[in-house]
């Protein structure tokens, strides 16, 4: 859909990217990296620095300690972070269960790893999780689940309620959990993120992976982290290892001197929230309907009172011809179910939203 977006000279709100600039204190702390000689490799799970300042912030958050030495590592993007995960624990034969819609990394590196995809899907229209059917899925070959709060595409946040009643399923079992935080900081309408780190049972048992890019509007660095139990961590290095080996060295020391300060990550829901609501406001004024967006740079709206055409021949259309790219939700879906959703980001300027707006008042 960016593709299309750069042909047709569209409005890119479909690709999850800022399309405006990060701190220039930010910049500035990786400049003097640079300058002050920090271009060789760093330690291979990252700087000593920066896992201890991820040590700290997630302490301070959420109240459980990771010990920086060796129960966190930095990672070359979100991404990286939990193909590695499956790879250091996923093994032919093996079952991973995943939540339909979802990021479209996990099911391929499921894949790579010999493994063995279950798709539950969340419940269509609230996009809740459906413990009925995820317990059920749960056998003798599950290895491991995979769950995203806030999520991507929907923008759904997962509860306490959620997360106890996880914890509870997942209690008697020796499933391990790959949780997908990246959207972390961006919880809106004064809720919370519950973070598995705040529940010692499942934190026992997870690799909980986040994403700087996302935090700091530098989704072109690709730099992440994980987090997980030393037994856990000490599989997931031995991958790590092999297939990045380390991080980007003068971005690792201007991250772990821009994150003494947690202004920036703190002041992020605001932040979005106002953009949220701007676009929420135009969106009204169209034959969209609207559906919650509870966190994440994202907002999805229903088509079927605007055409009825397929997500995907929608997209097109409305890239093509109103000039705005969205991207249809049945993409994230293994099946390519189709239910008339398609997504937007709001992770732009406001003139670049005031503009994508004036387009979509026409539908």
């Amino acid at each position: 859909m960016s593709a299309l977006a750069a042909e047709h000279q569209a409005i890119n709100l479909g690709q999850g990217f800022p399309d405006f600039d990060c701190d220039p204190a930010l910049v500035e702390q990786v400049n003097q990296a640079m300058q002050s000689g920090y271009n060789q490799y760093p330690p291979m799970p990252g700087l000593a620095a920066l896992r201890e300042a991820v040590a700290i912030k997630i302490e301070a958050l959420h109240a459980y300690k990771y010990r920086a030495t060796d129960e966190i590592t930095i990672t070359a993007g979100a991404t990286q972070g939990i193909t590695t995960a499956i790879l250091a624990v996923v093994h032919p034969g093996d079952e991973v269960i995943v939540l339909d819609p979802c990021y479209d990394s996990y099911s391929p590196s499921i894949a790579l790893a010999g493994g063995s995809v279950m798709r539950v899907p969340l419940k269509p229209g609230s996009f809740r999780p459906d413990f009925a059917r995820i317990g059920a899925a749960i056998n003798a070959k599950t290895r491991a689940l995979i769950i995203n709060s806030p999520h991507n595409p929907s923008a759904t946040v997962w509860s306490d309620a959620d997360m106890l009643k996880l914890q509870d399923m997942l209690a008697p079992t020796d499933v391990l959990l790959i949780s997908d935080e990246v959207y972390e900081h961006m919880v809106f309408d004064g809720g919370q993120h519950c973070s598995v780190a705040r529940y010692p049972d499942l934190a026992d048992r997870a690799f909980v992976v986040s994403s700087f890019g996302k935090t700091y509007h530098v989704t072109g660095w690709k730099v992440g982290y994980v987090a997980a139990p030393a037994a856990l961590m000490a599989e997931f290095r031995k991958v790590h290892q092999f297939n990045v080996f380390t991080v980007n060295t003068p971005v690792q020391h201007g991250l772990a001197g821009y994150m003494t300060n947690p202004a920036p990550y703190l002041d992020l829901p605001a932040f979005y929230q106002r953009k949220r609501d701007l676009f929420r406001e135009g969106l009204a004024a169209t034959r969209f309907k609207l559906l919650p967006s509870e966190g994440s740079y994202f907002q999805c709206v229903d088509i079927s009172e605007v055409s009825g055409k397929s997500e995907d021949d929608f997209c097109r259309w409305l890239t093509a011809e109103v000039g705005v790219a969205a991207i249809p939700l049945s993409a994230f879906y293994g099946d390519g179910f189709d239910q008339k959703v398609v997504r937007f980001c709001f992770a732009k300027r406001d003139d670049t939203l005031n503009q994508a707006l004036t387009r979509l008042a026409r539908l």
